[in-house]
């Protein structure tokens, strides 16, 4: 059997006009990003001469509204394009770009009409930092929309009534994984000791994908005369705020403590595997997540891969995630801690292609 295709619907409610769309996720691919492209239906009986318009917008939003004061804004639109839906500008099939709207053209009739959006080179992917259960308000995000709407010209209020309004999420997948092995080493010397401490981290790869374990290599040659003990591994997600401000966001999503020790003049070479899931790590305030669509699972936040030429500021939040290994050196003369960090790529893996024949439509009941 065929996998269904489904298209999404949502209705104005004055059921003035209504949207349809294929797909809400679209990929960058790095080198292009798929086009935003759907059909709208309109009840010309109730138009009365006014026009409709459909506008893809990329906004950025940091803190609560309330949170609006002395001039500061926590909004900011780092994308937006209307276009004129009807009374058409140019023929249909000049319009119409996919095989999608091709059927949905066909299926829905006279009074529907093609729009088509491409998104600019250098527009970050759909992220959201994680509000902790007693938070309200607008979250710290980078969101995208679908608006279709009617007045009588684009720059008028827009009518709620007359309005849809369907998220949209910018996603990224891994580009071709490379060959590179990640390796990071170091040598730590301690006061009254002759020795030092060799310590190497080592990952089988450079980019993982989420739901994925990741196996961690720890290498440790003590020569030292200090004593090594309560060794940990984590992953750490760090996430940059890099419109507005320059907070910093640093969480710990998988880690393992033991009890392994290294006592002096030993060495250690052991494997640990880590597990960063979202799932282990719900209502944690402050995670950066993918982009949530209502009522579906998301997971944590894809690594950022920001394009040549391109200024991070415009990006919103820019994620990266490390492994980082710790442990206690302990001497005669006290103790300290020791630590390496290794930086890796968390993506989603690239999907192959499905034939998709089977169509349903799905109605969206979500707040306009």
């Amino acid at each position: 059997m065929s996998p269904k295709h489904v298209v999404f619907k949502k209705v104005s409610k004055d059921k003035l006009v209504a949207v349809y769309m294929a797909k809400r996720d679209f990929v960058d691919h790095c080198d292009f990003v798929d086009p935003v492209d759907g059909v709208i239906v309109i009840d010309q009986g109730q138009l009365k001469g006014k026009k409709v318009y459909v506008m893809l917008s990329c906004t950025f939003r940091y803190g609560r509204q309330d949170m609006d004061v002395m001039g500061v804004a926590f909004r900011r639109d780092l994308f937006v394009v209307t276009r004129q839906v009807y009374p058409e500008l140019q023929d249909k099939e000049k319009l119409t770009h996919t095989k999608v709207q091709q059927k949905l053209l066909h299926k829905l009739g006279d009074n529907a009409f093609p729009f088509f959006f491409e998104f600019p080179d250098n527009l970050p992917c759909s992220i959201a930092l994680q509000p902790g259960p007693s938070d309200v308000g607008k979250k710290c995000a980078v969101e995208f929309e679908v608006k279709a709407f009617c007045c009588e010209n684009q720059d008028e209020k827009i009518n709620k009534q007359s309005s849809v309004r369907l998220t949209i999420r910018k996603i990224q997948f891994s580009p071709e994984n490379s060959k590179l092995v990640p390796v990071a080493e170091t040598t730590f010397e301690f006061l009254m000791s002759e020795k030092p401490l060799h310590l190497k981290l080592s990952l089988p790869k450079e980019t993982f994908y989420h739901g994925e374990p990741i196996p961690v290599t720890v290498e440790i040659t003590n020569s030292s005369s200090r004593n090594i003990k309560d060794i940990s591994v984590s992953v750490e997600q760090v996430t940059n705020i890099v419109l507005y401000s320059n907070d910093k966001y640093v969480k710990s999503v998988a880690k393992e403590e033991t009890s392994d020790s290294v006592p002096s003049g030993t060495s250690l070479k052991k494997d640990y595997t880590l597990y960063p899931l979202l799932a282990h790590n719900k209502d944690r305030r402050g995670l950066a997540l993918d982009g949530r669509l209502k009522h579906e699972d998301t997971n944590l936040a894809s690594s950022s891969i920001v394009k040549q030429e391109v200024l991070k500021e415009v990006q919103g939040m820019l994620v990266s995630y490390k492994v980082i290994v710790r442990m206690i050196a302990s001497g005669t003369i006290g103790s300290s801690e020791v630590s390496l960090e290794l930086p890796f790529k968390l993506m989603h893996s690239n999907p192959e292609p499905a034939n998709q024949t089977t169509w349903c439509l799905r109605s969206l009941n979500e707040p306009t």
